[in-house]
């Protein structure tokens, strides 16, 4: 994909045709005023066969904005110098946008040479041109003069074009297609059309789709590329997609066409700046600005990280507060403008896409994962997105990263090698990506975190067996899978011990004091004076207090039946023996039987009976237990 850039009236739309054969103006208002106001598309075959896109865009200052939603994504850019004019304001502008989104690579185009036919005024515009390009990422770029008119050029400019393209890398295809919506509209007999340059993956006839940041779902009813019905689109290719099931007017411009759950809507990034040299103002601490990324654009609040400003020319950290939510990726580029004066101030790269939070602005732990994020190898990119996460599925991490899938795959392998990342389930990373992944950094903060809180809960309340599940886990902060998982591996480590609902340090031990030992021998010489009429519950908690008689259910001495009714746990396992023994010779036994049997009273047969239907020992049948199964 190829772009032009260059100020209005230098003849971008015009060379387009020539090289095209299609006038890229689309507008009424466009071909009137013969002025590009929104982006224009067409396409041409290069020398070698290939086809490829172009996107021409607005050269008037007015529309700048439009220009943006079409130059990022690009592959090449295509600047448009005219040979009577040479070097003007918006050729500054959107030579600045082109080195600052990185576009890999460019050609030069003088236009409307033929009218020149002094040599030496077309050699002093050239050297203009070569200075203007200097230290910019079109420094050395093939300069080509062409006259759409005469035609003489074009075929050296399709050869650079040719060229140009060649030295450009594949484009990745990470397996999670984005499509950012630069033009939607309605056609009769087919319904909603978008179009844009996909990356990141592919998109195929019969795709569940989802639109972001709305969230609306549709189907890929169909799809051109270069007005060609294709099957499937690829990374990097200029794409109309058809979609069944979405209103056209559900849509817009900037919004992000993707497949389910690949991608969620953010409303803060954190990025790296570089201010224009030529910027007009300083960058000061939450700034008001315009941020574009892909074809989107919103205000935002400019946090700066580390700094208190930036002068024209400098780089810094930066977080941007979203006005409203937006889709993107690390390392998309992003472009800054001042809303008023209207200017291009700077722009740079996302570096990360869903931070977790505002970063405090002078922490340096936060500029050094940025850096590692920005400048690291594949392991320091996923390390830091699983910092990001915490404990969480290897998808999703890799998803974070942005990292292609061979890369993030060898990055694992690597982190779980050196111990930096740690599995929280047993399995094969390779194969299974929805294993939970934790940092070391993480996971001995949880662990110690753990020793803590159940330190502190068995010091409060020495008398319970331990920490409620629950609550330890509220304490955490983490997801019920996550937790799940943290406290196996604790426990495998012997770092905790499982109590049924209950978790506990493994040196924690219920400790009665003599002044409560001889209260509990007490309550239980009365349990051995009348075993199957024992004291209530009621009577045992006034006997020796609520936190020691939970104490003995926790350990087992004590078997809680109803609210009200308590056997000893050796009284309890000999009634419920003589049940079985009964239904095992007769089938069935009844209520009176139960009180008969051990001469108790009816609210205790009762009590137990019922306590066996819950636990599916029993089944009622009438006036009759079963067995239950």
């Amino acid at each position: 994909m190829i772009g032009t850039a260059g100020h209005v009236d230098h003849g971008k739309s015009t060379l387009i045709e020539a090289l095209t054969g299609r006038h890229p103006d689309r507008l009424k208002e466009e071909q009137a005023r013969e002025m590009t106001i929104d982006l224009g598309f067409g396409w041409l075959t290069l020398p070698d066969g290939r086809e490829v896109g172009i996107v021409d865009v607005p050269g008037h200052r007015d529309f700048v904005e439009n220009m943006l939603a079409g130059i990022t994504g690009i592959d090449a850019a295509l600047l448009v110098v005219a040979a009577d004019e040479g070097i003007q304001p918006q050729t500054t502008e959107h030579l600045a946008i082109i080195d600052l989104l990185q576009i890999p690579g460019g050609i030069i185009a003088l236009t409307k040479a033929d009218l020149i036919t002094d040599s030496e005024w077309l050699d002093a515009i050239e050297a203009d041109v070569r200075a203007a390009v200097k230290g910019t990422s079109l420094q050395g770029a093939p300069m080509i003069r062409v006259s759409a008119k005469t035609r003489s050029g074009l075929s050296e400019l399709l050869a650079a074009m040719e060229v140009q393209l060649r030295k450009q890398p594949e484009r990745l295809d990470l397996g999670r297609p984005r499509l950012a919506l630069d033009r939607v509209f309605s056609m009769a007999g087919f319904g909603t059309v978008v179009t844009g340059t996909l990356c990141d993956g592919q998109l195929a006839v019969g795709d569940e789709v989802q639109v972001l940041p709305s969230g609306v779902r549709g189907r890929v009813r169909g799809i051109q590329n270069h007005r060609k019905s294709v099957e499937t689109a690829f990374p990097g290719s200029r794409t109309a997609v058809n979609i069944s099931g979405v209103p056209a007017e559900q849509l817009r411009r900037g919004d992000v066409l993707i497949h389910p759950g690949h991608y969620e809507a953010t409303r803060r990034v954190d990025g790296r700046l570089r201010l224009l040299t030529g910027a007009s103002t300083h960058m000061v601490h939450n700034r008001e600005v315009k941020v574009f990324i892909g074809a989107s654009e919103c205000m935002a609040k400019l946090r700066l990280l580390g700094a208190d400003e930036l002068s024209p020319g400098q780089e810094g950290w930066i977080q941007l507060e979203l006005q409203h939510p937006l889709v993107c990726a690390r390392g998309d580029a992003f472009i800054l403008r001042q809303p008023s004066p209207a200017e291009t101030v700077g722009g740079g790269t996302i570096v990360d896409a869903r931070p977790a939070g505002r970063h405090k602005r002078n922490d340096a732990s936060v500029t050094t994962s940025l850096g590692a994020l920005a400048h690291g190898d594949p392991a320091d990119i996923l390390y830091e997105a699983t910092l990001a996460l915490g404990a969480a599925p290897i998808r999703e991490i890799v998803k974070r990263s942005n990292l292609a899938a061979e890369a993030a795959n060898e990055a694992l392998s690597r982190l779980l090698r050196e111990g930096r990342l740690l599995l929280l389930e047993n399995g094969n990373a390779a194969a299974d990506r929805d294993q939970l992944v934790i940092s070391l950094q993480d996971w001995n903060a949880a662990s110690e975190k753990i020793d803590r809180v159940a330190a502190e809960f068995h010091s409060s309340f020495p008398l319970r067996n331990g920490m409620p599940r629950e609550e330890l886990r509220s304490q955490l902060g983490l997801s019920s899978k996550a937790f799940n998982s943290v406290v196996s591996r604790k426990v495998s480590e012997a770092g905790l011990v499982e109590r049924g609902s209950w978790l506990a340090l493994p040196r924690h031990e219920i400790r009665f004091d003599a002044a409560q030992q001889a209260a509990i021998d007490s309550l239980l010489q009365r349990f051995h004076d009348d075993p199957y009429a024992p004291p209530g519950a009621k009577a045992c908690q006034e006997a020796v207090g609520e936190e020691i008689f939970g104490a003995l259910k926790e350990l087992g001495r004590l078997v809680a039946v109803s609210e009200d009714v308590v056997f000893r746990k050796g009284d309890y396992d000999s009634m419920v023996a003589a049940i079985r023994a009964t239904l095992a010779s007769k089938g069935q036994i009844t209520l009176a039987e139960v009180r008969d049997l051990f001469r108790t009273s009816r609210k205790y047969a009762q009590a137990l009976l019922e306590h066996l239907d819950s636990i599916g020992l029993t089944r009622r049948d009438g006036d009759l237990r079963v067995f239950a199964a």
